[in-house]
């Protein structure tokens, strides 16, 4: 017999801060695709989940860390384009 009244066990534990599940997302996908965009979002998003102190610490620092990562890799593949280093050509 389930009482209406009383806490599923969904809610009774410790809420996830969703702008660091965000984060996360756009710091793991901006390794891929568009980094310039996601990796500042991450950045932003993981920040703002870190001020709001609502439990998910790890997801926030994930986030932000991967969105410097994110920059910085945007940064070195900019920079091996413009120096003849890094050309999608291959062959003779």
């Amino acid at each position: 017999m389930s009482a209406y009244g009383s806490p599923s066990a969904a809610s009774s534990g410790s809420r996830t801060n969703g702008l660091a599940v965000a984060g996360l997302v756009c710091g793991i996908v901006g390794l891929f695709f568009l980094s310039i965009i996601l990796g500042p979002l991450a950045i932003i998003f993981g920040a703002v989940a870190l001020r709001q102190k609502t439990g998910s610490g790890g997801m926030a620092k994930a986030a932000v860390i991967l969105g410097v990562i994110d920059v910085i890799l945007f940064i070195v593949l900019m920079v091996l384009a413009a120096s003849g280093e890094f050309s999608w050509y291959v062959g003779g």
